[in-house]
């Protein structure tokens, strides 16, 4: 059998690359094709001896730094319908924008793990409002009415691209009702895993800090849990990279620091000392919850989308209800780390297992 695996890019170090990264080590023969890559990921598959084949956008200037703004002018769809796949029997892809709009044979089967239907078209108020317009910042002398016209066509070819997979695995209950919903395709959920022997002899220690650890963009709303954080003058610290970086330093008081990308080897040390996780975005799944509580710490987290199937409320976190600060300064004010077990947080994450994950997609590759 042969097969071959298609992610959206290969630019960030997320939830979304993780996937990507472990389909190709259950699949070390699997060639891998996606749309532009930057030189850390294609060394770093190199190291592993892995076939990337990336698309005509990587030729384009300034081909990493300019990715996310190629789908304006639907170049994701042309680079991932450019791939032949004829000679392969199996296709997976992992997406949460184009990579599922390739194209295949009658033969081939292809699967879609979908981390979510792509939010710059199927919820593109976000990019509007309040002036913000997201990715489509750099076009926003063009009218909105234009720009709306312009994601109501990319709706119409997503959903069409939608109609060629033959099985979807969503990674939440929350991205199966979006598949249903906007593609009218049903779906199984397979969530995504954590690696929980890397956490497995970590000991919760205590510091008074909260923690922040996602990409830092505007829709990821981090600006709620610093100025939550400023109005209590409480201690925060926010792990990560993204356009948002800059704006939410100088939103930063003295008692919060704006960090970089934190790494593999800081992760653990950095979690188990932290008082509680915030999440203030509406993620599909989310893999950062898990691996804090795997460190025996709790989470707070916004009440919407994934979290709600992997936090317990009382028991590994709390939620607060509205995206805003006063909102989660409620939370915050009243919150006692001391409530909640480190072995009830270490459980719960345990129960995302690596091993479930690649049992199952093995099954739906070999049906």
């Amino acid at each position: 059998m042969k097969l071959a695996i298609v992610c959206d890019d290969l630019i960030q170090f997320g939830g979304a690359e993780k996937i990507v990264e472990e389909l190709s080590d259950m699949y070390p023969d699997a060639p891998l094709y996606t749309s532009v890559a930057s030189e850390k990921w294609l060394e770093r598959f190199s190291q592993k001896g892995r076939i990337v084949k990336i698309s005509f956008l990587q030729k384009f200037p300034f081909a990493v730094k300019l990715n996310r703004y190629y789908s304006a002018f639907f170049l994701h769809t042309l680079a991932f319908e450019s791939f032949d796949f004829s000679e392969f029997d199996v296709v997976i892809s992992s997406s949460s924008r184009f990579a599922h709009h390739i194209i295949t044979k009658p033969t081939t089967k292809h699967i879609c793990y979908m981390h979510s239907p792509g939010r710059m078209f199927w919820e593109s108020d976000s990019y509007f409002e309040n002036e913000k317009f997201g990715f489509l910042k750099p076009f926003r002398f063009l009218s909105k009415s234009f720009l709306k016209m312009a994601l109501c066509y990319l709706r119409i070819v997503d959903f069409n691209a939608a109609q060629n997979v033959d099985v979807f695995i969503a990674n939440s209950l929350a991205t199966k009702r979006k598949i249903e919903k906007y593609y009218r395709r049903d779906s199984e959920v397979i969530h995504p895993f954590i690696n929980y022997k890397d956490f497995e002899n970590v000991s919760p220690k205590g510091k008074d800090y909260f923690l922040v650890v996602t990409r830092l963009a505007p829709w990821k709303r981090v600006d709620v849990a610093v100025e939550a954080c400023n109005a209590l003058e409480l201690p925060l610290r926010v792990y990560g990279e993204g356009p948002d970086f800059e704006r939410l330093k100088s939103l930063a008081s003295p008692t919060i620091e704006v960090l970089g990308y934190l790494n593999d080897k800081d992760k653990a040390d950095v979690m188990r000392n932290c008082k509680a996780l915030i999440v203030t975005q509406k993620e599909d799944f989310g893999i950062v919850p898990l691996e804090v509580m795997a460190c025996g710490k709790p989470v707070i987290a916004y009440k919407a989308g994934g979290v709600l199937e992997s936090i317990f409320e009382g028991m590994t976190g709390e939620f607060f209800d509205q995206q805003t600060s006063d909102c989660l300064a409620n939370v915050l004010s009243s919150f006692d780390t001391k409530k909640y077990s480190p072995a009830d947080c270490k459980e719960r994450a345990k129960s995302f297992s690596q091993s479930f994950f690649q049992k199952e997609i093995k099954r739906l590759v070999k049906v």
